[in-house]
């Protein structure tokens, strides 16, 4: 048999086809890790840490996998709402709730949003298919248990949360907050830099890059997103081209100029004394969207993801088409994109005035 190695390749061990290596193993888990975005590492690490207190309070043991389906089950039944004859109740016990909001696992008693629900048996998901473990959360009776919770939570008329869209006219008001200090400048660039461009998700606001810029002519820029949510490879493509023109343009240009920003990150710290830090993070342009919606004086729940919603909510104000609109959000799923589009644009549509018709 002719051999197919070159003599340098014989003296390295060879693998086993059949099976990963631990040192292969371990290489992928850490790619499949930085192949996340940080908002989604935080999120996941939050629900494991809300698994092991939760399991170690009903339990009396440490979490270990794979979890059983009753485990599971008595999680959904811990903390979904279900009628009852006092009304609505959960099976949790009274203590250990107490017990999870006094470590910081939980930020109030009482049951949690369906949201946070599906959420954190999700993350139990992943952690299986990851370990390679047979999944709980796959079982039948989880999953029907878990469905009909759903549809018992859309009979009761509990609507999911969303924070209140940013539309043109409150988003002028919390752009009046920003002064001719750095931090307005930077804000102000900020903030109509992601509600122009299509509404950019926070975590994209945080990695935007100067390299990802470019200036077309005077007043106009295109800004290359080379990574977000729905190109997590990082491929080129047209669509992820967005343009930054007028107001918008202009708000970056002098930011770009009072901050002395000629690399890396587009939106940094402001320190005390004026001095231009490190990259903002994504949790710092929340709280930059949240403490200028409060300078503004406006109410309601707003949060970085008003930006896009606003920009999405407005564009169907103005009867915008859909597709044009998704092109610059970067929305693949028309239902999700919908729910925003339509919320206030039916408001103008002639059919809802038909009783009003001569």
């Amino acid at each position: 048999m002719i051999s197919l190695l070159p003599p340098a390749l014989k003296r390295h061990p060879l693998l086993d086809p059949t099976r990963l290596s631990q040192l292969t193993q371990q290489a992928a888990d850490e790619l499949l890790s930085e192949g996340d975005s940080a908002n989604t590492l935080a999120s996941y690490r939050s629900a494991l840490r809300y698994w092991s207190a939760w399991y170690a309070a009903r339990y009396g043991q440490t979490l270990r996998l794979p979890v059983p389906p009753p485990v599971v089950i008595q999680f959904i039944v811990d903390h979904a709402q279900r009628t009852t004859r006092a009304g609505l109740a959960t099976q949790l016990p009274p203590t250990v709730d107490q017990a999870l909001v006094a470590a910081g696992l939980k930020g109030k008693l009482g049951a949690p949003s369906l949201n946070t629900l599906v959420h954190r048996i999700s993350v139990l998901s992943k952690a299986h298919q990851l370990a390679r473990h047979p999944n709980p959360c796959a079982d039948p009776a989880v999953r029907e248990l878990l469905a009909k919770t759903r549809r018992a939570y859309a009979k009761r008329g509990a609507l999911p949360h969303k924070q209140r869209a940013l539309t043109r006219e409150p988003l002028q008001a919390v752009l009046d907050t920003c002064d001719d200090s750095l931090r307005g400048l930077r804000d102000r660039a900020l903030l109509l830099f992601a509600w122009s461009t299509g509404g950019r998700r926070r975590s994209e606001v945080a990695n935007a890059r100067l390299e990802n810029l470019r200036r077309v002519r005077e007043g106009e820029y295109l800004y290359t997103l080379s990574h977000s949510k729905t190109n997590q490879s990082g491929v080129a493509r047209p669509e992820d081209v967005k343009p930054l023109v007028g107001t918008a343009a202009e708000a970056m240009e002098t930011w770009l100029d009072a901050g002395k920003i000629q690399s890396g990150a587009l939106f940094r710290r402001v320190r005390k004394g004026g001095h231009v830090g490190e990259p903002l993070s994504a949790h710092a342009v929340r709280e930059i969207v949240k403490d200028r919606c409060a300078l503004a004086g406006i109410e309601g729940d707003f949060s970085a993801h008003s930006l896009r919603s606003g920009f999405v909510t407005e564009a169907g104000r103005r009867n915008h088409s859909l597709p044009d609109t998704m092109a610059l959000t970067g929305h693949r799923s028309v239902p999700t994109v919908l729910g925003y589009f339509r919320a206030e644009a039916s408001l103008a549509s002639p059919l809802a005035r038909l009783i009003d018709d001569d």
